[in-house]
């Protein structure tokens, strides 16, 4: 891959970003913030030249081939790049003038982790708070999918990209051309973007904040737009993002199989019949647990479902200071932090689908201690998985482990407890946002020291790219030719 191509390739991302600007620019327009107009005028204008540059200035007679090696370094460098562009609205604005808090702000944007540095949102203008909305929106369907969606990337194989960029073990396609399956998969995320922000209106929100939240909601994100969050606005409001939360965890794949009719590839889904059971499980036990800590049936069903689905999404939102509840509910939620969404949703985590192998896999091993003659396979969706399914999983249980304890370590050298210090490794590397102890759901990172935040960016974009995208940079054999 040459450095032409490359660059060609990044450029045209950036120049979709720039278009992304059109929401915060219209909501500063109409908000009487010209201010900071410039902040996303001058960068939206560059990644216009940029991104013509790269799209018209080109050798028609060749054809652009990536190699594997290109395909990380391709994926991996566009996050970064994106991160730092999204950077540049938050920093130049001078709301965020410091660098490493502007760019811990992106990276939790776009990775979809929503950790914030930001203490008093309140004071930020609404297309900033829109722009910081709209990464998370972004970055949950995947920036390199939507480039592929609308510009096939030119020549260049987009099928390879979006799979080094999507989560899950099976990355496939849903129509015969991968462009067409980006498209589809994008259409429907817009529509139920449309369809959360419209519901949210008419239960009370003005449209801004509905936008706002719709991003932030359906990106699986967390971040909010003002420092009461939640507060203020009705119930239907909570019972509209827990609904599209779940929607957002679920592999978008299935909306796509309902719509055309082919039912039968959605209920013979086994991850969305355990991502199910678990949620349900999960909220009809921290309900029970909170029923005697809220003295109300139904205060312990709402705060309970809330925040179950918040947490197992990876969205992250909070109504209320979690870290407070009864042990054995705080317990469940821990848990929720590394079990993530579905594959091929917007969710973080390390997926159901995995836990799901795991499991069958556990099974079949008792069962051959039953049966030592027997032959057992694990079979998804009521067929066999494929033969190296088990090791790729266990594979990455221990990179995704590897990397939490890592993490952990470098929180314990910051200054963190060791409480702390862990359940924001989990909560970083599972784009989770909030963690307990001193960083719950009622706090910011502002305060964490440089080192730790860059370390952090490290794990969330990584958390977000599946790991191995970063992580294969570590690895001897990647630089032998």
């Amino acid at each position: 891959m040459s450095v032409v191509t490359f660059l060609r390739i990044i450029f045209i991302i950036l120049s979709i970003i720039g278009v992304s600007f059109v929401f915060p620019i219209g909501t500063a327009i109409a908000c009487g913030e010209f201010a900071v107009l410039p902040s996303f005028v001058i960068p939206m204008l560059i990644s216009f030249v940029l991104g013509s540059a790269a799209i018209f200035v080109r050798n028609e007679k060749r054809k652009f081939t990536i190699s594997t090696r290109g395909v990380f370094v391709i994926v991996s460098c566009a996050w970064i790049a994106i991160s730092f562009f999204g950077t540049i609205p938050l920093a130049a604005s001078g709301y965020i003038p410091n660098f490493t808090n502007a760019f811990f702000e992106s990276v939790s944007g776009f990775s979809t982790t929503g950790a914030s540095v930001i203490v008093d949102l309140d004071v930020l203008p609404r297309s900033l708070n829109l722009w910081r909305c709209e990464m998370h929106w972004l970055g949950g369907m995947g920036v390199i999918a939507l480039t592929v969606a609308l510009l096939p990337l030119l020549g260049v194989g987009g099928f390879r990209l979006i799979k080094a960029e999507t989560t899950g073990v099976d990355k496939g396609k849903i129509t015969p051309k991968i462009t067409t399956t980006a498209k589809t998969l994008w259409i429907l995320y817009v529509s139920l973007t449309a369809a959360q922000t419209i519901l949210l209106c008419i239960a009370g929100m003005d449209f801004v904040s509905a936008l706002s939240y719709s991003f932030s909601t359906l990106g699986t994100g967390g971040y909010s737009v003002t420092n009461a969050g939640f507060e203020g606005y009705s119930e239907a409001v909570e019972i509209i993002c827990t609904i599209f939360m779940i929607l957002g965890g679920i592999n978008f794949s299935l909306y796509f199989y309902a719509i055309t009719g082919k039912w039968s590839e959605v209920r013979k889904n086994s991850e969305l019949k355990a991502y199910a059971g678990i949620l349900f499980v999960a909220m009809f036990g921290v309900t029970l647990i909170l029923i005697p800590y809220y003295h109300s049936v139904v205060q312990a069903l709402r705060f309970a479902t809330f925040h179950v689905a918040s947490i197992m999404t990876t969205t992250g939102f909070a109504t209320a200071d979690y870290t407070l509840w009864p042990q054995p509910a705080q317990f469940i939620l821990f848990v929720l932090f590394f079990v993530g969404g579905s594959a091929g949703s917007t969710a973080g985590g390390f997926k159901v689908v995995r836990w799901l192998v795991l499991a069958k896999q556990a099974r079949n091993e008792i069962l051959r201690m039953l049966h030592p003659h027997g032959i057992f396979t694990v079979r998804l969706n009521g067929m066999p998985g494929r033969k190296d399914l088990v090791f790729s999983v266990s594979a990455f249980l221990f990179v995704y482990l590897s990397l939490v304890v890592v993490t952990t370590f470098f929180g314990t050298i910051a200054g963190l407890d060791m409480g702390t210090a862990m359940t924001t490794a989990f909560s970083m590397v599972s784009n989770v946002g909030p963690a307990f102890g001193r960083l719950g759901p009622m706090n910011d990172y502002h305060m964490l020291p440089v080192a730790l935040k860059w370390w952090y960016c490290f794990a969330m974009i990584a958390g977000r790219l599946e790991l191995y995208d970063l992580i294969i940079f570590f690895i001897p054999d990647y630089w032998k030719k």
